[in-house]
């Protein structure tokens, strides 16, 4: 459940990144840690998860854009921009984490904290991320 815990915090606070057009990632994570206590492991998770996706937001955002097939990147609802942005994060710079568990997390994420066809939506565009991965044989659909 820590890492759970830790990929729902990392979207809430990319998610307060995105809205205040904002790219003080340190900052913006001190200012929920003094707020909100947790584990160790929650609280180290969730930080490289937010620096990560920070630090990788450009290349982030173009594999986002590159796979997001007839819609465009500016029409992604902010919720499912954070959570693209924390599981493409994931799937592209942690070797550590299997795809398939970053895929259904970022699911349940959207189902959890975006509309009703988020979920769908979400599964759609990390398929076509790890399709365009080299190396990655991903089964389809």
């Amino acid at each position: 459940m820590g890492r759970r815990k830790a990929r729902e915090i990392a979207v809430q606070v990319l998610y307060q990144l995105d809205m205040n057009r904002d790219d003080n990632a340190e900052h913006a994570l001190q200012v929920f840690w003094e707020q909100y206590r947790h584990t160790d492991e929650v609280r180290e998770f969730a930080t490289r998860l937010v620096r990560g996706a920070a630090e990788n937001r450009e290349k982030i955002d173009t594999a986002i854009t590159r796979t997001s097939k007839n819609w465009s990147f500016n029409r992604i609802t902010p919720v499912d921009r954070s959570i693209l942005r924390e599981a493409v994060f994931e799937i592209l710079f942690c070797p550590d984490i299997p795809y398939k568990v970053t895929l259904n997390e970022a699911i349940e994420l959207g189902k959890k904290f975006g509309s009703e066809k988020s979920g769908a939506f979400i599964n759609g565009v990390l398929d076509n991320v790890l399709e365009s991965k080299p190396g990655v044989q991903t089964g389809g659909g």
